[in-house]
Formats: structure tokens, sequence, C-alpha cells
């Protein structure tokens, strides 16, 4: 009787300790999701507003620039830009507040708006040559300060000292909502424009393109030479001492940090070859180099993975080895294959580092074509905008942040949905 009681104890004992390591588990990971969804959340409240931006409609008289509309058709857009219309934008602007005649309080008028407001209007005459009226109702784009204030970001309840809005400025703004003259519209631009010193105008066109000419640098060299590589060393490289030190090697550099590689690219892709700094070139080169490692090591994981039975059978009715691997071995590896490039591929996205030391950190303003082309990346946009202290600049870092993620979510959802649907499970 007491031996049976004796394992009923052990019995309980046992059943109380794996109940406790389920709760402990359900905590780690209640806890972990927790610090994820409030990351997520913190990133969204502060970045969303980025993609809108607030706009202020003024009437703007024409017939002062444009004497005979037929004519006016007929100009392209090098000799708009040519055109002298800051005083005629500067007296439109005027008039919203019409009762303003001081000197100083007109400069105040002009500080709400972006101060490319001449440009703005440029671009409306570019894009309506033959719809010019005598007046137009012309959107121009709200400063950061306004801008800010209108999303509600902005402070206004403490002494005008510490604002960058002047109460002047204020009242404004005021006027103007009170005369639903305040509005706003998707910023498109945000993914069009290059980077700028002002939060309002600036914009991930061109990190987007840096990143996008970097990756496809990136799958040009790192794709094939990795599954190359992979093939060879797992399928028909001989093992003795040099093969196994070449592969102690592979696994050491997929360990190594990422600012090494910078170095690598410092040192001999700009100092010694002399490759242009600061281009997506160079920044794809410095990652492939990163890249090839893990790309090598998940094929031969993936080639390890298919049964012998598959090259025994091809062996068998004749195929030499090469056919044996390349029409048999490798398409049953592929989806493993895939799945780890575009694992390597979206850690190559998210590097910061590397693209540091080779210049990639630049202030670039125009968006690159090419991949020879100075031009930033995402990450590295991050870094710069980071470093600003204007609040929109820090609503535009966490947008950006919003998109780094998302692509690399892509990305990875590719990985899952490739490896489920092609694998094959013996």
């Amino acid at each position: 009787m007491s031996f049976v009681n004796l394992n009923d104890n052990n019995l309980q004992k046992r059943l109380s300790r794996e109940f406790r390591f389920k709760v402990y588990c359900i905590m780690a990971m209640t806890f972990a999701l927790g610090f994820v969804l409030f990351l997520f959340t913190s990133i969204f409240s502060t970045g969303y507003s980025a993609f809108y931006k607030t706009m202020i409609p003024i009437e703007i008289s024409l017939s002062s620039v444009v004497s005979d509309s037929n004519s006016f058709a007929l100009m392209t857009n090098e000799e708009i830009n040519d055109l002298s219309i800051y005083s005629l934008s500067k007296k439109n602007i005027y008039n919203l507040f019409p009762n303003i005649t001081d000197r100083k309080e007109k400069k105040e008028i002009l500080k709400i708006f972006s101060y490319e407001f001449e440009d703005e209007i440029k671009n409306f005459l570019k894009d309506n040559k033959e719809n010019i009226n005598d007046i137009n109702i012309i959107y121009l784009t709200a400063s950061d300060d306004i801008d800010q204030l209108h999303k509600g970001n902005f402070p206004r309840d403490i002494p005008e000292k510490r604002r960058r809005l002047s109460d002047l400025q204020l009242s404004f703004y005021d006027e103007l909502i009170l005369e639903n003259k305040i509005e706003t519209e998707f910023n498109f631009p945000f993914f069009t424009r290059g980077d700028s010193r002002e939060p309002e105008l600036a914009g991930i066109g061109g990190a987007l393109a840096g990143s996008f000419f970097t990756i496809i640098v990136v799958l040009i060299l790192s794709l094939p030479f990795g599954l190359l590589a992979a093939i060879y060393l797992q399928e028909f490289a001989p093992q003795n001492k040099f093969t196994d030190f070449i592969e102690i090697n592979i696994n050491n550099l997929a360990a190594v940090p990422s600012i090494v590689f910078g170095l690598l690219g410092l040192g001999i892709l700009l100092n010694t070859f002399g490759m242009p700094r600061s281009t997506a070139l160079v920044g794809g080169v410095t990652l492939s180099l990163m890249t090839l490692p893990t790309i090598i090591i998940a094929t031969r994981a993936a080639l390890r993975a298919v049964p012998p039975s598959i090259r025994e059978a091809a062996l068998a009715v004749g195929a030499t080895r090469m056919q044996a691997v390349m029409h048999h071995v490798v398409p049953v590896a592929m989806p493993g294959s895939l799945t780890g490039a575009i694992i390597g591929i979206a850690q190559a996205l998210g590097e910061t580092a590397p693209l540091l030391l080779i210049g990639m950190v630049a202030f670039v303003v125009d968006v690159p074509s090419t991949p020879v082309d100075p031009s930033a990346s995402l990450p590295v946009q991050i870094y710069l905008w980071a470093e600003s202290a204007e609040r929109g600049f820090v609503e535009k870092t966490s947008a950006t942040i919003m998109m780094l993620l998302g692509l690399l979510i892509i990305l990875n959802l590719t990985a899952v949905i490739i490896r489920r649907k092609f694998e094959t499970k013996w």
C-alpha cells in the first residue's frame, strides 16, 4: 500500500513540474509577444501620419505671367522652369490674409508654407498647360510645423519662446481652419522623392531605388555562385583536408559580424579596385560576400536532406553522376535552396553597418536611376533621419521602419510559402 502511495506522489510531482513548465513557457511567449506588439504599436502610432500631408489651397492669377494662353501651351517644361514667378507667388499667398500689411507679419505668412511653393506652382503649370484659366486653385504643401500642428503632434499650450510656431502663425492656422482652407491628402511624394533637409519634402524614393538596385546586384552575384558552390561541395568535391578547410571557413564566415564585410568592401572594392563610392553596385557586391555563406549552408542542407535512393535510382538506370545530381537531386532540393536564398536576401536588405563604411550614408537628393549612381538604402535612411531632431523626421523614420518591416515580412512569408508548397516530405 505504501509503494502505491509513493508512486502516486511521484506522479503528482512530475505532473506538477510539467504543469509549471507549461505555465513558464506560456508566460515567456506572452512576454515576448507583448514586447513585439508594443514595438509595432509604437512604430505605427508614430509613423502612420507620415503617409498623408497637410495642404493649403490658394487662388492664383496667372494672367500676369501668361499673357497668351496659346503660346503658353507650346512652352516646354524647361522654359516654364525659367519663369520668374516668385513675386507673383508671394503676392497670391499674401491674399490669404488681406488684412496683414506689415512686412514682418507677411514673412510669417510665408513660413507656414514649404519653401518650395514656387516650384509647386511651376509643376502645376506644367501639368495644366492647355487648361490655364485666369484664376486657379493650387494646393501648396504646408510647412513641417503647420503639418505637425494639424496632425496633433505639435504642442501649442507652451510658451511662445519654446515653440517653433509663433502666436501670429498659430492665429493664421486657426483662421485657415475656420475657413476650411486646411486639407490633407495622401503623401505620394514620400515614395517618389529623395532626401531633403526639410521634413515635409523628404521622401524615401532614393532609398527605395538604392535598396532595389542593391538587392538586384546581390541576386545576380550571390544566388548563382552560392548555389553552384553548394552543389560542388556537397556532391562533387573530394573529401580531403582542403575541402574541410573550405567548409570550416564558410561556416565561420556565416557568423562574422556584418561590419567586417563593410571593412572588406572599403579596403578592397573602394581603395584597391577604385569602384565608385556611395553606389548600390559597391553595396551589392559587399552584401553579396556577406550573403554567400548563408546561401551555401542552406543549399547544402537542402541537398543533404534528399534521400540517397534518388541518386541511386538515377545511377541505376544509366544516368551519369552529373545527370543524377542536376536532373534529380537539385530539383528536389530547390525549394529549400530558394528558401535559404530568400532569407539571405532579407538579411542583406536590413543591413546597415557595411553600407555605412562604403559611403552609402551620404545625403542623396536625386533618386538614382542606375546602380552606379550615388544612393542610400532604407536602413541607412532610417539611420540618417533618426539623428534629426525635427518631429517631421521622427514620423518619417517610423514610417520608413514600417516599410522596411513590411518588405522583410513579405520576403520571409515568400520563403515559408515556397518551402511548404514545393518541398517533398519523405
